[in-house]
């Protein structure tokens, strides 16, 4: 499964910025793959938190085998932190992996509500869990919930993406919102190109 985006994404954006269309065409169609499961996707952002793709899925693969290839909250909370801290990631993380488990199992989190909510209260509420923050959650609305319009600002690879399209050697929060309401209602799809280009060697 992939984010769903298709013509009419494609064809508003390029209408209404040209780098962006010039991007597009150069590029094609992306696939960036979903996570629907949302409890896996909170325990894979949380692994992926300022570490390299590599090593994320280094990490993520240890996990799954301690977990008997599936992330569920009761496999979760069988494991001790100690056990999860040496699949790799910090002690800090393996806290919040244990915590949010706990969280779904309490039921102080319910999953099941989280797709009927708007982004607002998605990130509303996931926030309120200790190792997500605001950027954690646009990332699971996007691969995860398909959501069309999330450009994050929290996200360094967007921002460097931005600034090599429109060659700005800087990007404040000012420009950076004329953006996204230019991509609005499918900054989700500007992020897929933008997220490519910032991988790009200059």
């Amino acid at each position: 499964m992939y984010f769903q985006y298709g013509e009419k994404e494609i064809n508003t954006l390029k209408n209404r910025d040209k780098r962006l269309a010039v991007l597009i065409e150069r590029m094609g169609e992306i696939n960036r793959p979903l996570t629907p499961d949302l409890f896996t996707a909170l325990v894979k952002n949380i692994i992926e938190q300022q570490i390299s793709v590599n090593a994320a899925t280094t990490v993520n693969q240890r996990l799954l085998n301690l977990c008997e290839g599936i992330y569920t909250p009761e496999r979760i909370t069988k494991l001790s932190a100690q056990e999860i801290q040496q699949c790799g990631m910090t002690m800090r993380k393996a806290g919040y992996i244990i915590g949010i488990a706990d969280a779904v199992i309490s039921e102080r989190l319910d999953l099941n509500k989280i797709p009927e909510m708007t982004d607002k209260e998605v990130i509303d509420t996931l926030i309120q869990l200790k190792g997500i923050g605001v950027w954690t959650a646009e990332m699971l609305l996007i691969s995860s919930l398909n959501r069309p319009d999330i450009l994050s600002w929290g996200d360094l690879a967007i921002q460097r993406g931005i600034m090599r399209l429109y060659r700005h050697k800087t990007l404040d929060k000012v420009r950076f919102e004329r953006y996204r309401k230019r991509y609005s209602p499918y900054g989700s799809t500007a992020s897929l190109y933008l997220w490519a280009l910032s991988k790009e060697p200059e």
